[in-house]
């Protein structure tokens, strides 16, 4: 257990982010509160690995159209009465403006804003974990490597294909794995020593001694120049002074029949390839290791039900699903059905994600679709076999074809003087 082994260690994880790459799913919610695999949210995967590992001093900082993903944290990850304290506890930070009148400003200011609550806790180390990517890892391996190597910052580092490490944030090593140089982005990614042909990317987690952090994110905060990024700004300028290593992601062992894994899902081709992995078996993610679970909100909900309807048989194969989840004479194969879906008679479903409470009518086509939270589509509805109709009506990712239905507007009592069904209601407001 981290807690006292390491000193008094602080876990921050990053959830403010707009993820303007997953639109239309983040329309009305953060990118860590965009669900994932039928009934988790994308948050839930950096909390489980923080609880995990042994972490429980937790501040989750929160900003754009947070409201769900507050809540969320409310309902499913607080402590009961008799642990919750100084040092177990997950709480949701808004931005409050403490430093300014400013929302934040990158993920570096994030942490800057809130440096009360490091003084407050008075921690000796803080990790500081991404919330918007899908991962399974113990921190306290990391941790123990950011000891045992005297580390003053220790970056999460995954090793990729020189050829892919161009979108990532990339480090050069020496062979102890101190990093030597840090570039956001480059066209000519740096290799691993003893590694040709892969590069250490950044996973956006880092655990900072917390003299350094403090020290670093001060000294940003003057510089109107920054972006006030850890990635683009913080790390750039002090792996030359400070010992800096990158923990191979690659070494980390989890128990149990499982492994690391690590996805960026901040488009929508890597979202739903996301899923589809699940879809496979043996997955390289898996949700059932009961020696590493995946930690959520549990609601009380009733068991899925499938059953032949109206003459139709069912066919579900290859399907993750989650309460509530009602198949009624028609066919699933390699799909999500998220809590309280209904698929109706003589529905057919391909390579779906079906959002909580949505409703899929009679003799429906569905292929490559990614359905938001309640969605009704109506009987006979054909959707992802031509994508030039498709477009006329609905979101195609152009990099996938993947057609994405966000959630319904939002819709006022119709009342004198405000906009009628089919018109924008924020509109008015």
């Amino acid at each position: 257990m981290i807690f006292g082994k390491y000193g008094r260690v602080l876990g921050i994880v990053l959830a403010g982010g707009k993820g303007e790459r997953l639109m239309p799913l983040t329309r009305y919610r953060a990118k860590p509160a965009v669900p994932f695999a039928a009934k988790y949210r994308i948050i839930d995967f950096a909390l489980s690995n923080m609880v995990n590992s042994g972490l429980f001093s937790i501040y989750c900082l929160v900003q754009f159209k947070s409201q769900s993903l507050n809540e969320h944290i409310e309902q499913g990850w607080q402590f009961g009465n008799a642990l919750r304290g100084r040092d177990y506890f997950i709480t949701a930070v808004p931005a409050q403006m403490w430093t300014g009148e400013r929302w934040y400003q990158g993920t570096a200011d994030a942490v800057y804003q809130n440096l009360h609550l490091i003084t407050l806790f008075d921690a000796d180390r803080v990790c500081i974990f991404a919330a918007d990517h899908i991962y399974k890892m113990d921190i306290e391996q990391m941790l123990q490597f950011h000891v045992d190597t005297k580390a003053d910052v220790t970056i999460a580092a995954n090793t990729v294909p020189s050829s892919e490490a161009h979108a990532f944030g990339c480090m050069d090593t020496d062979p102890s794995g101190r990093v030597v140089s840090f570039v956001e982005k480059p066209k000519n990614p740096p290799e691993i020593p003893g590694k040709p042909g892969f590069s250490y990317v950044s996973m956006g987690n880092y655990i900072f001694e917390r003299h350094v952090l403090e020290e670093a994110i001060i000294e940003d905060s003057s510089m109107e120049s920054s972006s006030h990024d850890f990635g683009k700004d913080i790390l750039p300028r002090i792996y030359s002074r400070c010992r800096v290593m990158a923990y191979d992601f690659k070494s980390n062992v989890l128990p149990g029949i499982d492994r690391p894994y690590w996805k960026d899902v901040g488009t929508i081709k890597a979202y739903h390839e996301a899923h589809m992995d699940l879809l496979q078996h043996p997955s390289d993610l898996t949700l059932y290791n009961p020696l590493w679970p995946i930690r959520t909100v549990s609601y009380s909900d009733p068991p899925g039900f499938t059953y032949p309807d109206k003459g139709q048989g069912c066919s579900v194969v290859g399907t993750l699903r989650a309460e509530g989840s009602r198949v009624l004479g028609a066919i699933v194969h390699r799909s999500v059905l998220s809590r309280n879906c209904v698929i109706n008679a003589g529905a057919v479903l391909e390579e779906c994600i079906v959002g909580q409470g949505v409703v899929i009518g009679e003799n429906c086509k569905l292929r490559r679709v990614i359905l938001d939270a309640y969605n009704v589509i109506p009987p006979n509805t054909v959707i992802g076999y031509n994508h030039d109709v498709d477009r006329e009506r609905y979101h195609v990712d152009p990099e996938s074809g993947v057609v994405v239905l966000g959630m319904p507007k939002i819709q006022l009592r119709r009342t004198l003087g405000l906009p009628q069904d089919g018109d924008d209601p924020l509109s008015a407001l």
